[in-house]
């Protein structure tokens, strides 16, 4: 398993190394992001002071910190389809999903560089957020936000392979990705709290993980929360890992299963 996750690593570092500039456009891209936003606050931020209190902080602070959360977990859920439809234009999708490696190590591996890219760009939102702006984050329980960041990725990862699954069907075309990747953004309460919605995508917004994973960490950060205080959310996350991780790689075998009937493993 190590050695196939290492091959795939260094496989991807020498893709990427051979495009030197992407990496100074992605520090340029958050940079932008963080400054959006924070004028963002500047406007409007005093509009949903209400809808902060239990955070004990402001509307930036707290924006900054769902970003850098979900650019990091949210990478689970597009970086797998992303690699498969990536591996089917390059053409060695099919060499790669016959070889003698099981499923479950293939897959971690494909995700092993994105889940890295991810790791450096949640660290450019908080090194922005400490040094540009004096966001305080001394009040972190690091034992919380750890489990919290554990099955927050479980999760994302989970739905991930689903949504890879699609892609190794359908090539195009992937409306759970879609619904993923910009529905729970949208309502989950990434951009803002999620109190501000009306109360039926309030509760359509507790169908997904990133709502308690995100209220979690926020509380966690700025207040200091302990496991035994974040025990709901924390729950609800361990419930979303242990039933989507399972199913996730059924439905991904059972998609396999399919492409190798129809021979369209290479195609894309």
């Amino acid at each position: 398993m190590f050695r196939t996750a290492f091959a795939f690593l260094k496989k991807d570092f020498l893709v990427e190394s051979s495009y030197r500039l992407s990496f100074l456009f992605n520090i340029f891209t958050v940079l932008v992001s963080v400054l959006s936003y924070f004028f963002i606050d500047r406007l409007f931020g005093q509009t949903i002071v209400s809808h902060l209190e239990e955070f004990g902080v402001n509307y930036f602070s707290y924006v900054l910190l769902a970003m850098a959360f979900f650019s990091y977990i949210g990478i689970g859920a597009g970086s797998f389809s992303s690699q498969i439809h990536n591996e089917q234009v390059q053409g060695t999708l099919e060499a790669i999903l016959l070889s003698p490696a099981k499923i479950y190590t293939i897959l971690f591996s494909m995700g092993l560089w994105n889940l890295i890219n991810a790791a450096i760009e949640m660290a450019l939102y908080i090194i922005f957020g400490v040094y540009l702006f004096h966001i305080d984050f001394s009040k972190i329980n690091i034992l919380s936000s750890g489990i919290i960041m554990l099955l927050s990725i479980s999760s994302f990862n989970a739905l991930g392979i689903i949504s890879a699954s699609f892609t190794l069907l359908f090539k195009r075309g992937n409306p759970f990705n879609w619904i993923v990747g910009t529905m729970e953004g949208l309502i989950s309460g990434v951009y803002f709290p999620i109190t501000i919605l009306p109360d039926w995508l309030q509760f359509l917004a507790q169908f997904f993980p990133i709502t308690y994973a995100i209220r979690a960490i926020e509380l966690a950060v700025y207040r200091n929360y302990t496991i035994m205080q974040l025990q709901r959310e924390i729950t609800f996350l361990a419930l979303f890992s242990l039933i989507l991780a399972p199913l996730s790689l059924r439905i991904f075998s059972l998609s396999l299963k399919k492409a190798r009937k129809y021979a369209t493993l290479g195609q894309y």
